[in-house]
């Protein structure tokens, strides 16, 4: 496991293009019959990304769960939250599964012992994307089909950033206790995304890029509003956004996003929105 220790805005402004990567970049999130696992020490959360090829895959397989979180299994003080990119695939939890097909999402509360992760499919694998963060109290393992989530419309063609927003884990949706996640689809012709941008002092944020044609990056901003950084994204690759830290993107084409957010509370639209005349 990957593990990375929050640093604050002060020593951020000094930072090299390669300290910014190293702190908040994840390169690879998806490895052929492997889990990958990022701590971060940012509100505890854990983004991880399963690939099971030909191999049934346990989500806690490259971790040792004592050493790392003083516990015996773990989501025995976890929730997760895991959404499909790939193919269709099969999550069992506790010897339940799970049938998830592309773009569909799965919560799993604080209490699970067992999850494993299979493909239907070894020429056309499930790439499973999970974030997990400290919980307080179980709440039901639910499945949540695209036809479930909550779909809202933003943006507009004239400010390129027309875009749905796919609310998957959501207080309107089910109930968890500091996790939300969903994904943001870019429509053709629009490349920004979060744009006016935000801080929300009460949460972080890990945005993963994905649907990238070849070819194309995404230029994810982050920082304080008067000292903005950038880091250039690939496809299936994710970044660490921290409170204190802006978290929007403009594309060299459209392209979708999963979002995770941690902290303080679950109110959706608890973010400050920044006037885009003042950043720097």
């Amino acid at each position: 496991m990957d593990i990375r220790y929050s640093t604050g805005k002060e020593d951020f402004k000094r930072w090299t293009t390669e300290q910014v990567r190293d702190e908040f970049l994840i390169e690879a999130i998806f490895k052929a019959d492997d889990v990958t696992a990022v701590y971060s020490h940012i509100d505890r959360i854990v983004t991880m990304g399963a690939m099971p090829v030909n191999a049934i895959l346990k989500a806690d397989k490259n971790f040792d769960c004592w050493k790392t979180f003083g516990v015996k299994f773990f989501l025995e003080r976890r929730e997760l939250g895991i959404i499909n990119i790939g193919g269709a695939g099969t999550v069992t939890v506790d010897g339940a599964d799970y049938e998830l097909k592309n773009l569909e999402a799965l919560y799993v509360g604080m209490g699970a012992q067992d999850i494993s992760l299979k493909s239907a499919s070894s020429g056309e694998p499930a790439k499973f994307y999970m974030c997990s963060v400290p919980a307080h109290k179980s709440f039901p393992t639910t499945a949540i089909p695209f036809e479930k989530a909550i779909h809202v419309d933003a943006g507009a063609a004239e400010t390129c950033n027309k875009r749905v927003l796919h609310q998957f884990i959501h207080p309107k949706v089910l109930e968890t206790c500091q996790l939300l996640m969903g994904v943001t689809m870019l429509e053709s012709g629009s490349v920004w995304n979060t744009m006016p941008c935000h801080t929300h002092e009460r949460r972080m944020e890990v945005y993963c890029y994905f649907n990238i044609p070849q070819d194309n990056v995404v230029f994810h901003l982050m920082g304080e509003p008067s000292e903005t950084r950038h880091i250039v994204m690939q496809n299936e690759q994710a970044v660490i956004s921290p409170s204190w830290s802006i978290h929007s993107g403009c594309g060299t084409s459209n392209y979708s996003f999963i979002w995770a957010m941690a902290g303080e509370n679950i109110e959706f639209t608890d973010m400050d929105v920044l006037s885009t005349t003042g950043l720097r």
